[in-house]
């Protein structure tokens, strides 16, 4: 089971900490987190199959992180990635997460694990 921890203003040091695992699918191949050459204010790893992420942060201050969908029959080889959904938030120009999650609605096509 993929796992996300966000804790805001727990430790004195550190006012926000965010901790995420990935679980599914070890066999997938994905790049380290790193600033990405194909969109540079994003640092983020990257699932080198489906071309998204699971987890990162953009330059202007947006985090975006997803976790596993456990509805196999809802999984089609021909959708885009789930890790689209993430790098479309952190590359929004729009201030509201509704702008972009109305968006990926309209485009039911974000399924496939990522």
């Amino acid at each position: 089971m993929c796992t996300l921890l966000i804790a805001y203003r727990l430790h004195p040091d550190y006012p926000l900490i965010i901790a995420a695992n990935r679980d599914e699918f070890h066999a997938r191949p994905t790049a380290p987190s790193r600033f990405w050459e194909t969109h540079s204010d994003i640092l983020a790893g990257q699932d080198l199959q489906g071309g998204g992420t699971w987890m990162g942060v953009s330059k202007a201050g947006r985090i975006g992180a997803l976790t596993n969908i456990r509805e196999p029959h809802l999984m089609r080889d021909d959708a885009k990635s789930r890790g689209d959904l993430v790098i479309n938030w952190l590359n929004a120009e729009s201030d509201t997460a509704s702008d972009i999650a109305k968006n990926n609605v309209a485009n039911r096509d974000i399924t496939n694990y990522a």
